[in-house]
């Protein structure tokens, strides 16, 4: 069983996959963020950085990738390879911060990358409007993220419904948590796990 959580900076992702970790008894694999040696600097010059973290992402996933198919235990990942490609590679792309060289070497190096992959069993994706997701970014506090653009989580947010709206790599599970707070509401957190043992229990049947 391989369970992945998509979703937009701040939507709750690393959260939920704990949680939800907890409740199955899966592993937790969480996207790597506080020991990666781009993500500041990134956010300070992402002319400079954007193609240094993407390839590092990149790498980062592949490996993990690996590791849960080798892995006999069920997995629940934090943020999908396709991610890394199609939305933020790509949104960084069209909004000038990497260049078509670049990008077309990254792409090179994806497409080599996916004929290695198995799409997860499980997709969810953690629909979050911008108030919520700066609600999110502010309540965890980490300095860097303090300059993310607002216009950087808008293109983000469009590149996530248009990849969503065509993702054909296997189940779809997608969970609107705008009007939900499934840390501090137990009644929210019991509407998530509803449904996402509705869709577990029938990879099984």
């Amino acid at each position: 069983m391989h369970v992945a959580i998509a979703g937009n900076i701040g939507s709750g992702k690393t959260t939920l996959a704990q949680k939800l970790g907890k409740h199955f008894g899966w592993d937790v694999q969480l996207e790597s963020v506080e020991d990666n040696p781009y993500l500041a600097d990134f956010y300070e010059d992402m002319n400079r950085w954007s193609f240094h973290l993407q390839v590092y992402f990149l790498n980062s996933r592949f490996n993990q990738v690996a590791r849960i198919r080798e892995s006999n235990k069920g997995t629940i990942q934090d943020r999908t390879i396709y991610e890394d490609a199609h939305i933020f590679a790509a949104n960084l792309y069209k909004s000038g911060y990497i260049v078509e060289r670049d990008y077309q070497n990254y792409m090179e190096l994806f497409k080599s990358m996916i004929k290695h992959v198995q799409p997860p069993d499980l997709l969810i994706y953690l629909k979050a409007d911008i108030p919520k997701l700066v609600g999110n970014i502010e309540k965890r506090g980490r300095d860097y993220e303090a300059l993310i653009r607002i216009e950087y989580l808008k293109n983000l947010n469009q590149h996530y419904e248009d990849w969503i709206g065509s993702y054909d790599q296997g189940k779809l599970l997608t969970i609107d948590v705008n009007n939900l707070d499934f840390v501090k509401n137990i009644e929210d957190y019991a509407l998530i796990l509803e449904k996402v043992d509705f869709e577990v229990n029938g990879l099984f049947s």
